[in-house]
């Protein structure tokens, strides 16, 4: 899969020069969640019956980050390598990555078709409903229709809907903010999960019988509610069950603001230190609290574990 990065206009970049004709998926993605998948799918079905290179077209940053318009954009539910992975995986031939800055947001809905999309020799672009393109999201996918005939065919995929919600990034994140874990997964096809390299605490996990692995995110992912969850940690290509806490630690900070990663690895005791390491979330088990005492906390500990190993080892959700 070739992997190109473009800015504006593309009309005379090697890009341009060299391009195929090519089927082109065009969207963010941020989750490249199951309603993206059906777009990045019909483009490459679209692609693979024709003879012709299937493509996706992300942006980056989140356009709304350039704008001003939501400092929660900073943080997402894919960075773009592994973002550029599930692309890989669905099929694409090319992905271009458009750098999204202020002089790209003040072009025209007609602009981006004349000096992006012509130029690239898009023959079909595939959008989902709900896209917009262009300066202030003039352009929806209706425009891009219009704007396409006669060369550029279009497609627009009507939104997919699981148990009557229109799966969405939004709801995603919304989601994960209140621990519904399996409502994220279920619009994922899998469970969310974060990157993340392991790093020196404070070593009070030890000395209380739970050591744990502290977790610095590689990226700015979104992180879900505070609280306790079963995990499912995956170490060098093996997958190990565990419990995870987000929070402040209560019972041992009174002013601690940054939430931390910290999670206990079942039946391990191998040196995680300088590791990288994903974490699938399964299961929310409960709120984050202030124990009276250290032999409460452990017994918390305990009962979580306990909570977790069962979940775990029934596959539940």
């Amino acid at each position: 899969m070739k992997i190109i990065s473009l800015q504006y206009p593309v009309q005379s970049s090697e890009p341009a020069k060299s391009a195929l004709p090519k089927t082109l998926a065009i969207g963010y993605f941020d989750g490249v969640h199951k309603g993206h998948q059906n777009v990045i799918r019909r483009s490459v079905e679209a692609a693979r019956s024709t003879g012709i290179e299937a493509a996706v077209m992300t942006f980056y940053p989140h356009p709304k980050e350039v704008l001003g318009q939501g400092d929660q954009y900073v943080n997402g539910l894919t960075p773009l390598e592994e973002k550029i992975n599930r692309f890989r995986s669905l099929g694409v031939d090319v992905v271009y990555i458009v750098q999204f800055d202020l002089e790209f947001s003040a072009v025209t809905p007609d602009e981006f078709v004349e000096h992006v999309l012509r130029p690239l020799q898009v023959k079909k672009a595939v959008v989902g409903f709900d896209f917009a393109f262009g300066s202030r999201g003039a352009g929806k996918a209706d425009t891009l229709v219009a704007l396409g005939d006669p060369d550029i065919a279009v497609e627009i995929v009507e939104p997919l809907m699981i148990d009557g919600k229109k799966v969405s990034s939004t709801l995603i994140r919304e989601a994960l903010a209140e621990g519904k874990l399996e409502m994220a997964e279920q619009f994922l096809g899998e469970p969310y999960h974060v990157q993340g390299t392991v790093v020196h605490g404070e070593g009070r996990g030890s000395k209380i019988g739970f050591p744990t692995a502290n977790l610095d995110p590689e990226t700015a992912y979104v992180v879900p509610r505070q609280g306790v969850y079963a995990i499912m940690a995956e170490v060098d290509g093996e997958r190990i069950p565990g419990v995870l806490n987000i929070g402040v630690k209560p019972t041992f900070h009174e002013n601690l603001t940054q939430p931390v990663m910290e999670a206990h690895l079942f039946d391990f005791d191998g040196d995680l230190y300088g590791k990288s390491i994903a974490i699938h979330f399964i299961s929310f088990l409960r709120t984050e609290k202030k124990f009276n005492s250290i032999d409460e906390l452990v017994g918390q500990i305990h009962a979580d574990a306990d909570k977790a190993r069962a979940i775990l080892s029934q596959g539940q959700r």
